[in-house]
């Protein structure tokens, strides 16, 4: 917050294809704002074609800030982007411009606006310790350790989920609370931003559908395989966080396993598919989201025009 007023923030969001990135630059032309990526995978450097990264073109002279910063071997958590987007988010405040938050990555929107805090960044080496333990005990034996501290967590969690498991313990040792209690007091906490969330959808899935698969195709077209081969000439690892993103996982595999890549094209478009209904099935769990929906293709200037009304209803 700003001068202990609660900022206004502008996000657009939605399913993957439905044209969120134009119409951010559409809108910042009209009310002086600038673009913070929402995007989890558009972070990465290198990773341009295959995440959609928006061109200098595309941006048309508007600020777009949290694309391409962090290393392809580096990982990228909730917790991180809280932090920076805040900071981009108060820069843009101090600076008398509006921001306008733009991507699809669910859970690091919601996380942003709530108010939600993590543990820092966490303790690497403690990290890489207990990972290192997870594997040498099994699933089952480090399960039982959360039990020990936390039992609520523990119930919830499958012994094969290294990741969370871990990441409880970590949470544990490091702050002396049990992930369970750090939930339950950050659901307390007052909203971060007084937002107007938009969401972009289409009246006919099959439309989305149809350009998710078109988007795919140009892809391939502009490079995508080159790109996922100078990442591996690079020496980034297959099981990197950055190599999980859509596109990159099935190429890289398809590449390592000297396979087709006809088949690992198909399987990023059902992939892609298949993330856009989960994208829909989180968005449509809050109540507070506007809708944007397009017909056969998107009508920025009209998508612009209803969300400065949003702005005018909420007021």
């Amino acid at each position: 917050m700003t001068g202990g007023k609660m900022q206004r923030l502008i996000v657009i969001t939605g399913p993957t294809a439905t044209g969120k990135t134009a119409l951010g630059v559409r809108l910042a032309k009209l009310i002086d704002g600038e673009i913070v990526s929402a995007d989890s995978m558009q972070v990465y450097k290198f990773m341009d074609i295959g995440t959609a990264k928006p061109s200098a073109k595309e941006m048309c002279g508007i600020p777009h800030h949290l694309i391409g910063f962090i290393p392809p071997s580096e990982d990228y958590s909730v917790a991180r982007f809280i932090e920076d987007a805040s900071k981009c988010i108060e820069d843009i405040l101090g600076r008398k411009k509006q921001p306008i938050l733009v991507g699809g990555s669910g859970l690091y929107i919601d996380s942003l606006l709530t108010g939600r805090t993590f543990s820092a960044r966490g303790d690497d080496n403690l990290r890489k310790k207990l990972e290192d333990e997870f594997d040498s005990a099994g699933g089952d034996a480090m399960l039982k350790k959360l039990s020990e501290i936390d039992s609520d967590s523990a119930e919830k969690l499958h012994a094969n989920d290294k990741k969370r498991i871990v990441r409880a313990l970590e949470i544990f040792i490091t702050t002396g609370k049990t992930i369970s209690r750090h939930d339950a007091e950050t659901k307390e906490l007052p909203p971060r931003y007084n937002a107007i969330k938009a969401a972009l959808n289409f009246s006919d899935r099959d439309v989305l559908y149809a350009g998710i698969d078109c988007r795919v195709d140009e892809m391939m077209e502009r490079g995508l395989e080159a790109e996922v081969r100078f990442l591996l000439d690079m020496g980034i690892s297959l099981n990197s966080t950055a190599m999980q993103a859509i596109g990159y996982k099935e190429i890289s595999a398809a590449i390592t396993d000297e396979s087709d890549i006809l088949s690992a094209v198909s399987e990023i478009k059902k992939e892609s598919r298949r993330y856009a209904k989960r994208q829909l099935t989180w968005l449509r769990r809050d109540d507070k989201v506007k809708w944007i929906t397009w017909d056969s293709s998107p009508d920025f200037d009209c998508g612009a025009q209803k969300i400065l009304e949003f702005l005018n209803e909420a007021k």
